[in-house]
């Protein structure tokens, strides 16, 4: 049953509060990574594990949210993961080597899995189903403006304080969403208790997933088929998802309820949100790169820039919000996203050595605009005709498509640069 009220809304600004930990927190490491290094005395190589173990313990922890949220509650499991990221991140600022922050970084990632995708399924229970379009809207806006802004925040912590505060950031947050959760969010019934435990499931789920993760994260690094390792997991990751749709397929309590991809509307939306991932975060990936490496701006400089295309997704996630409402077709909407995401990257690619901090606005700003009109369309179409428990579940897989699109994009432009980078040697 819907909220009304005081409730809904302070709910809706507690589960986006909660899901912008998670969502900054992909890139916010990212501008600090050198900074890091020289600390903790690593390897550029070895650094990157720090990202790399946060992905790769997100995207296996993501399909199975609902699973989760059916046997411990949703609201148990939305607040045992908002205090073990909080938990996380403190230890990921306390640490002392670079084996410590990987692990914590691991442990931390695992936490934000279960944020992401039951903050949405609770913002869509807690909104009417006729204003559906508005409730992903503010959704929307923490997925597409928190990758953007990560890097600003993550800039300016380590510039004018240190690494650490990049983590210790979330703990004043952290435990007024913890707060909130408990006082305000209602339980669901725990439908998956009792029920067998589908350990096969997870093991191959792990297995599979994780090797994927990997093999896109060191890829670029390791000359992809060149190693004999990133060959190994690849056949490993093929086989490893075969077997577990095989099992999920045939057991009677699978993880991962592969029944809602019978819904269209799902299975277009969870297609096209691999396709908004790649976009997203390797627009994200690439442009941080050009400005500081050719351009000389630095991290906070380059955040900066990113900002403004943040504040025009703001601006248009309400209005979007309520064209859905009124009916507005979501491919209409989608298709002009995808126009305008085109008009973008054609406007960058003009870029030269020349280019200055302002000629970098417009493109930016119609990025934004591009993002709002992708995401909340392509959101509230695949999650459109599913109810109950389907909604956790959907939301799991949805949100984990658009990571992996989001790995393949950023693999695929570190490769384009490596490749371009030889070809002007």
């Amino acid at each position: 049953m819907a909220e009304v009220g005081f409730k809904k809304w302070i709910i809706t600004i507690t589960v986006i509060t909660a899901s912008l930990l998670e969502l900054i927190d992909t890139t916010i490491v990212n501008v600090s990574l050198p900074t890091i290094q020289g600390n903790l005395g690593a390897t550029l190589e070895d650094v990157a594990w720090i990202t790399t173990g946060y992905a790769v313990a997100n995207v296996i922890v993501l399909p199975m949210s609902g699973w989760l949220g059916s046997i411990l509650g949703r609201k148990n499991y939305f607040l045992g993961s908002i205090i073990l990221f909080t938990i996380a991140s403190f230890l990921c600022g306390n640490s002392h080597s670079l084996n410590e922050l990987v692990a914590f970084r691991i442990l931390q990632g695992i936490a934000g899995g279960g944020l992401i995708s039951t903050s949405q399924a609770i913002l869509l229970e807690t909104w009417p189903r006729e204003q559906v379009g508005t409730a992903t809207a503010l959704f929307g806006f923490g997925a597409v403006v928190g990758p953007t802004v990560g890097p600003t925040i993550g800039g300016f912590l380590t510039e004018h304080f240190s690494w650490p505060w990049i983590f210790y950031v979330n703990l004043p947050v952290g435990a007024l969403a913890a707060f909130f959760t408990y006082t305000y969010v209602r339980e669901t019934p725990k439908t998956g208790l009792g029920k067998p435990i589908d350990w096969w499931g997870i093991a191959l789920l792990a297995v599979a997933v994780g090797s994927l993760q990997v093999i896109l994260e060191k890829g670029e690094s390791e000359d992809w088929f060149a190693k004999t390792y990133i060959l190994i997991l690849t056949i490993t990751a093929i086989l490893g998802l075969l077997l577990f749709i095989w099992r999920e397929l045939s057991y009677e309590f699978p993880i991962v309820n592969f029944s809602i991809m019978r819904h269209r509307s799902f299975s277009i939306g969870m297609f096209t949100s691999f396709i908004l991932g790649f976009g997203l975060y390797g627009s994200v990936f690439v442009f941080p790169i050009f400005c500081q490496s050719l351009l000389g701006f630095s991290s906070e400089d380059t955040g900066k820039l990113l900002f403004p295309g943040g504040l025009f997704t703001l601006a248009m996630m309400p209005l979007i919000g309520k064209m859905l409402n009124k009916g507005i077709p979501a491919q209409f909407m989608a298709t002009a996203g995808m126009f305008l995401f085109f008009v973008f990257t054609h406007m960058l690619s003009n870029s030269t050595l020349a280019t200055g901090k302002e000629d970098f606005f417009w493109p930016l700003a119609i990025r934004g605009v591009g993002m709002a009109l992708l995401f909340v369309p392509l959101t509230t179409l695949a999650i459109a005709d599913l109810k109950g428990a389907e909604i956790g579940q959907g939301t799991g897989l949805n949100n984990m498509m658009r990571q992996l699109g989001g790995s393949f994009g950023i693999a695929a432009l570190t490769t384009i640069i490596h490749i371009r980078q030889g070809v002007h040697r």
